[in-house]
């Protein structure tokens, strides 16, 4: 492999070819595949990271197409996983890079296990039950993650290192950050761009080891209105919050608080989770299904089944998405009529 391929990023002082060598040896787990994810997986390959894992829980949809820029046309015809077709564009980009995908919606016990080895958590999901999981993670276990959302025109990060800057516990209770990301306002790709810029920069950061460089600050924007504002919010943060305070319990690993159903963010669209981790056989479940005149396509990852006005899409470890509804007591229903 040419050895020219960083040497613009070397040339870059604070980087150089100790921070580069930095940045080959360290492991980063991006939680979510989408938009924020895409963008910040595919500079850290590009810039030489060591390892990336990369967790989603759906698959390519065209409406992902206007601004998730690992995915082509093929992927959404095929519906392809995320995952899936994000690291094998991602190899494309740089086959010296370590990358893992797992099609896996995020609860403790998977969290948990993936963050084993990792050395920074990029915050690249769509609701706030994950995001509290991944700090709650990020503060039992000593690891710095980026916190970022974007909807419409606007975007916010903040960089979370566990001992040092508040954690989104201390925040949500001061700071008007949550209710963001789902949305029925739209988005714009270059509010996606920003916030990954702003996520990106700080990643590097904390890879080459400057944390003298690190932002202290919530940084927000709306690129519609042309406003900036950081806000100062090392005050914030609470001797008594749940997650990382004196006495913490970490309230968001806690089994009661994992949910098994869920509404998508911006979707018409209803999760089932099975109660407990299982394995199905997809071409049998399609068969039994055509057996009864249900019209159900399998690929290797998911089963689509057609049963107007809805769609469900089951996949192997028995996740279920219900589309078409935003009612869970209906989702439930057309999910045990056909599946249950």
């Amino acid at each position: 492999m040419s050895e020219d391929r960083y040497s613009r990023q070397m040339l870059f002082s604070p980087i150089g070819s100790r921070g580069q060598k930095r940045i080959k040896e360290k492991h980063v787990l991006i939680i979510g595949a989408g938009a924020l994810g895409t963008s910040n997986a595919e500079a850290l390959v590009r810039a030489g990271i060591g390892k990336l894992t990369i967790v989603d829980r759906d698959y390519v949809e065209w409406s992902n197409l206007q601004r998730q820029q690992l995915y082509n046309e093929d992927d959404a015809k095929e519906r392809l996983p995320k995952t899936v077709a994000a690291e094998k564009r991602l190899r494309e980009i740089n086959s010296a890079v370590d990358i893992e995908g797992h099609i896996m919606d995020i609860m403790p016990e998977e969290l948990i296990r993936l963050v084993q080895g990792v050395d920074l958590i990029m915050d690249a999901t769509d609701n706030f039950d994950t995001r509290m999981m991944i700090n709650d993670v990020s503060q039992k276990y000593g690891i710095p993650w980026i916190y970022g959302a974007c909807v419409g025109s606007y975007g916010v990060s903040f960089t979370i290192i566990p001992g040092i800057t508040p954690c989104l516990q201390c925040l949500i209770e001061r700071v008007p950050i949550g209710g963001l990301t789902c949305d029925t306002a739209g988005i714009i790709s270059p509010a996606v761009s920003m916030v990954a810029s702003y996520q990106t920069t700080e990643a590097l950061k904390l890879l080459v080891e400057d944390f003298d460089a690190l932002s202290q600050k919530l940084l927000s924007f709306d690129l519609w209105r042309n406003e900036h504002t950081e806000m100062d919010v090392r005050k914030l943060k609470r001797e008594e919050c749940a997650s990382c305070g004196e006495q913490r319990i970490y309230p968001f690993l806690k089994y009661e608080n994992q949910t098994k159903t869920a509404v998508l963010c911006g979707r018409d669209s209803v999760q089932i989770r099975p109660s407990s981790p299982l394995e199905v056989n997809l071409r049998t479940i399609a068969e039994s299904l055509k057996s009864k005149g249900v019209q159900a396509d399998v690929t290797p990852y998911l089963v689509s089944i057609q049963v107007p006005p809805f769609r469900m899409v089951l996949f192997k470890d028995g996740r279920t998405l219900i589309h078409g509804t935003k009612d869970m007591k209906e989702a439930k229903s057309i999910y045990h009529r056909y599946l249950g």
